[in-house]
């Protein structure tokens, strides 16, 4: 399988400030991958250089086997900033950029229809793009960037301005297409919408890559060993036999909630998550215990666990 896109030692600067830092990628074909990390992480700046929009200062770049210019009929691409014609009506707007992009005339009225009915936009033909809302604009543009049946998509922040229904209908629909056969990178800095979608993750922070693998391979990677109890009554004497047990590394008291979470040491003898017979009978001294359960980490988890902070905490970081 070849790659649909390499990057070797890629680097950007603004000034003083480097916003992509030696970064190495390759994406094979067929790949559905999230491009993840906080605002001002890097991702906007990469996928723009990948695109020829902007240029590296350093290292090199190429998309489907040459520059996004040479290839741009078989890359579609949602920016982050929306694009629309404003004035004019979406319909029109839609055949426009289909033809822009090689797609004749015969049929074309039928593919808009049919995309609009897809992403759930019934009747909006006729209307202009600046009549539509926020929400219904990204689904325009998101068909704009899909209509000509690429086989690159480049997706950057594509859930902005979508309610939970229209993001898990983006979503499935992102899904399908990939299915029938395309590569599909996406940035966003909603990580639960990635770990629901992706095949792949590529985690960026402060324009380098500190993540990069399956998700299955990233979970048992920076598995926690995190287990999360459920029970009645006074939690301090329980807790306070789970702060002195050598193989916890930390804990939370959640007492409105009747819950402690913690976290236990990693374990590398054992690959699958498991919780020791020792800890075991610390519970087993407590009366009034619900549940106990292993809680699998979450891309947000792995965050905190590589940067240090969670992604609300470096929102707005350039």
């Amino acid at each position: 399988m070849s790659d649909a896109i390499t990057l070797g030692s890629v680097t950007k600067r603004y000034g003083s400030l480097t916003a992509v830092d030696g970064v190495d990628l390759c994406i094979p074909e067929g790949s559905l991958c999230g491009f993840l990390g906080p605002n001002g992480a890097g991702k906007s700046t990469t996928i723009r250089m990948i695109m020829s929009i902007i240029y590296p200062d350093d290292g090199t770049i190429s998309v489907l086997g040459g520059s996004a210019l040479d290839r741009k009929d078989g890359i579609g691409y949602l920016p982050e900033e929306r694009g629309l014609y404003r004035k004019m009506r979406v319909g029109e707007f839609l055949k426009y950029i289909a033809r822009l992009k090689g797609i004749g005339s015969v049929g074309l009225t039928q593919r808009v229809d049919q995309w609009l009915e897809r992403m759930e936009l019934p009747g909006v033909q006729r209307k202009r793009c600046q009549e539509l809302s926020k929400g219904m604009q990204q689904k325009i543009q998101f068909i704009a960037s899909v209509i000509h049946d690429p086989e690159l998509i480049i997706l950057d922040e594509p859930f902005s301005g979508l309610d939970p229904v229209n993001a898990r209908l983006l979503g499935r629909t992102v899904r399908e297409i990939h299915e029938s056969g395309r590569t599909i990178i996406f940035s966003t800095h909603v990580l639960h919408q990635a770990e629901q979608i992706c095949d792949r993750v590529i985690m960026i922070n402060r324009g380098r890559i500190v993540l990069d693998g399956s998700m299955p391979e990233i979970r048992r990677q920076f598995d926690p060993r995190s287990i999360r109890i459920k029970a009645t009554g006074n939690l301090d004497s329980l807790a306070q036999r789970l702060e002195e047990h050598p193989q916890i590394r930390s804990l939370e008291t959640q007492s409105e909630e009747g819950m402690i979470e913690l976290r236990m040491e990693h374990e590398e003898e054992t690959p699958e998550p498991r919780i020791p017979s020792s800890v075991l009978d610390c519970f087993n001294q407590q009366d009034g215990i619900c549940t106990v359960e292993l809680r699998q980490p979450t891309l947000d988890d792995i965050f905190v666990e590589l940067v240090g902070s969670t992604i609300e905490d470096l929102d707005g970081d350039s």
